[in-house]
């Protein structure tokens, strides 16, 4: 079954870490990508912009609605995300929980409801 991990974490606590400590991060999100691939539960995998990039869309009465940013103030916002495989949403969380994020951000597991087209 697949599972998606969305990474949450402080944008602005992260923008304010040194160079030094976003290194090893990087390096820890390396080696945990390149073992996941290496185990074949890696489907696929994506960092994304900030959010100040972002538009939320809405259509209300046939209009459309374009906002910036995210479509609601937290103190985490979702960063990046993992697709992968796992025999059940047990596994799935203890895979996540190797996510470097997982310590100082959150990450949410989700079943993907997997659709035909």
């Amino acid at each position: 079954m697949q599972y998606l991990c969305l990474i949450y974490q402080d944008e602005a606590a992260a923008a304010e870490r040194p160079k030094a400590e976003l290194d090893r991060l990087y390096a820890e999100y390396a080696d945990f990508s390149a073992n996941l691939k290496k185990s074949g539960r890696l489907v696929g995998l994506n960092r994304l912009q900030p959010t100040r990039t972002a538009a939320t869309v809405r259509v209300r009465d046939g209009n459309i609605v374009a906002t910036d940013g995210p479509y609601a103030e937290t103190k985490e916002q979702l960063g990046g995300y993992y697709l992968i495989e796992a025999r059940d949403l047990n596994e799935a969380i203890q895979t996540a929980a190797g996510c470097p994020s997982a310590r100082f951000g959150s990450v949410e597991v989700r079943p993907i409801w997997q659709m035909q087209v």
